[in-house]
């Protein structure tokens, strides 16, 4: 496994991740009506090309045939919106090396704090990344009620 940058090629597969990884690994820890509001289907590549171009650093952890198992996304105020894996290597420490380039990108553009809206899964992910839990959010996509956490951590300088 190694760890680049987004590559266009990338969208694709990509796109196919996230909605296999919502409705793979986050339906363990949300009822279906859930899922179905996070993800109705696979968004369009076009999505991940525009997020790679919007100035945050979105990186992709990739197997020996240079596909995707995992990818993530730092902006530059320090959000990370995005960090999901393949359901199959879930688990396999791929995440984990892929948040550490991620932080690690963060603190050589010089920002202090990473935040995120974790969900379920994830809190336990970040919990372990380091970050502190400020807040459960509930909140609703399309009528249907869902929640996750907002998390931080302080970047060491």
């Amino acid at each position: 496994m190694r760890i680049r940058s987004f590559e266009p090629r990338d969208a694709g597969a990509l796109a196919q991740l996230f909605h296999a990884a919502v409705h793979q690994i986050a339906r363990m820890y949300y009822s279906r009506a859930q899922v179905l509001a996070w993800a109705p289907a696979v968004p369009d590549e076009a999505r991940f090309r525009a997020r790679a171009a919007d100035g945050r650093t979105l990186l992709v952890a990739v197997d020996e045939a240079d596909a995707p198992l995992a990818y993530g996304d730092v902006e530059r105020n320090g959000h990370i919106d995005h960090l999901f894996c393949r359901p199959d290597v879930a688990g396999t420490g791929v995440t984990a090396a892929l948040y550490t380039a991620l932080e690690a990108a963060a603190v050589e553009q010089g920002i202090d704090l990473l935040f995120v809206e974790a969900s379920e899964p994830a809190r336990r992910f970040f919990a372990k990344q380091g970050f502190s839990l400020i807040e459960r959010r509930d909140f609703e996509i399309g009528g249907v009620p869902i929640h996750n956490y907002r998390m931080e951590k302080k970047l060491g300088r």
